[in-house]
């Protein structure tokens, strides 16, 4: 941690600081967690201590508590540190706890074996970390009640009993400063869990970095040479020694009335960021289509902006319901009659394109998600920081579905660009930029073939399909979430 330094950020409170200069794609500082739970609705489908996504293969099941579920035996003696204690507590109590009283109840295990400084590298303990539980809302405070009251019941009672303020202490820092992990790919939160460090980063719409969970190696037979889950605060561009670090904790996609909002009700502070205080870009992310020098009238894109509200609620209903082709009946309807009218950095028609990329993706119609999901990118690039994950994706998409279309100039373009982010947001090694890699490589060959002789290029690949038809997609479930939301929040 030699990197930074804690130092009282005007109107925030403590904040970190760079102790040395950076440029884009820098690690400042690695973290491991304390601890990190699977949430509830994964638990089947996902390794309580690799985090890896199931998929169709079967993970094994804890032969004494029935809960936690594995890889295989490596996965099982990597995890049995953090689930042993927790094995024989939902065996004695007979019912599985939510995901924020595991989370509490692993946290507290390790203290007590620990102590509050688990690590040299710790900047802050858990006790001086802020719980925010005087600013909650009075519904939230009934849900917190209610949580103590199971921990207490789900507790053993030879374990080292703590106090009711403490536990609740504990339970205040997790939902404000619990952590989504994600699955190995980065591309679903799967779980949640506590860095403390990361913790006294403080937030700025338009960051100076950007967080990504690194997963480390738990592959190796002999659990001594794996490596630890950690996080990454990364440099989006170039740092000077002594500015702070910020990260973003919300979507910079919302309007800046929103995203105040939100930092208010989730996180307990009002945004007094440039961007925020100058609105700047919600001019863009609410405006009418330019042509020629003519612009529409305030109420028409007033009009195409309620409309394109209304067709999304419908979208979503159906998307939920599993009937894609309503979904794509809905996008063409909402397309054909507000993309005359509206920006293409108009946030409601970005979704709708986003969406209509997806489905057409997953329905195997490559031509149309290759058209929208080239849009969305160039929307996109207007609004985010140039080296913003949900770009750096948004662009992975576009080069994906554009080699799928055979446009193959363009996807190889796409899929460059989108390397060339995720190098930066991601790292080397991390899967998915490993993944771009390969899918570099690869459309980079077949542009060269197809310079040479397009007839020749166009034969050969309807050939290789033909010999191997291409898989169905994945069903859609929005690649750019995990980029835009790193912090787990209670709905």
């Amino acid at each position: 941690m030699e990197n930074v330094a804690i130092f009282d950020a005007p109107g925030k409170g403590r904040g970190l600081k760079a102790t040395k200069e950076f440029w884009a794609g820098d690690v400042i500082f690695a973290e491991p967690s304390i601890s990190a739970v699977v949430f509830d609705g994964q638990a089947e489908r996902v390794c309580h201590s690799c985090f890896r996504s199931a998929g169709k293969d079967k993970l094994q099941r804890c032969g004494q508590c029935k809960f936690a579920h594995y890889c295989d035996r490596t996965c099982q003696r990597a995890g049995w540190a953090e689930h042993k204690q927790e094995c024989g507590a939902i065996k004695a109590h007979g019912k599985i706890p939510n995901e924020n009283i595991r989370l509490v109840s692993r946290i507290m295990w390790r203290l007590d074996k620990e102590g509050s400084v688990m690590s040299d590298m710790q900047l802050v303990t858990l006790d001086e970390l802020e719980d925010h539980i005087p600013d909650m809302q009075e519904d939230d405070l009934k849900d917190l009640k209610v949580d103590i009251n199971n921990f207490l019941d789900y507790w053993p009672r030879n374990s080292k009993q703590h106090t009711i303020d403490d536990i609740s202490h504990y339970f205040g820092v997790i939902n404000c400063n619990g952590f989504s992990v994600s699955d190995q790919k980065g591309l679903q939160a799967v779980g949640v869990g506590l860095f403390p460090n990361l913790c006294l980063v403080n937030h700025d719409c338009w960051p100076t970095c950007t967080v990504i969970l690194n997963h480390g190696n738990q592959s190796a037979v002999n659990t001594m040479f794996h490596s630890q889950r950690r996080i990454e605060l990364r440099s989006l561009g170039k740092i000077e020694e002594g500015e702070e670090l910020t990260v973003s904790y919300v979507d910079f996609l919302n309007l800046s009335e929103e995203r105040r909002r939100l930092l208010k009700t989730q996180y307990f502070f009002d945004c007094t960021c440039e961007h925020c205080k100058n609105h700047i870009k919600d001019d863009l992310k609410l405006a009418g289509l330019e042509v020629d020098g003519v612009k529409p009238t305030e109420e028409e894109v007033k009009e195409a902006t309620d409309y394109c509200f209304q067709m999304l609620e419908k979208i979503d209903r159906s998307r939920l319901n599993g009937d894609y082709h309503e979904v794509v009946r809905f996008c063409k309807e909402c397309v054909a009659k507000t993309e005359p009218v509206l920006a293409d950095t108009h946030i409601y028609l970005l979704r709708i394109w986003s969406t209509f990329s997806e489905v057409q993706a997953y329905l195997q119609y490559f031509v149309e998600a290759a058209e929208y999901a080239r849009k969305m990118v160039d929307g996109y690039s207007k609004l985010y920081h140039p080296n913003h994950a949900g770009l750096g994706m948004a662009a992975m998409r576009a080069g994906v579905t554009h080699w799928q279309a055979g446009e193959i100039e363009v996807g190889h373009g796409m899929v460059c660009r989108a390397y060339a982010i995720l190098m930066v947001t991601h790292g080397p090694i991390h899967p998915i930029t490993k993944d771009l890699e390969a899918m570099r490589m690869q459309t980079e060959m077949e542009l060269r073939m197809f310079r040479q002789n397009e007839y020749v290029y166009h034969s050969m690949r309807e050939a290789a399909l033909k010999n191997k038809p291409m898989a169905m997609m994945h069903e859609p479930n929005s690649v750019e979430e995990g980029a835009k939301n790193l912090y787990h929040r209670k709905k």
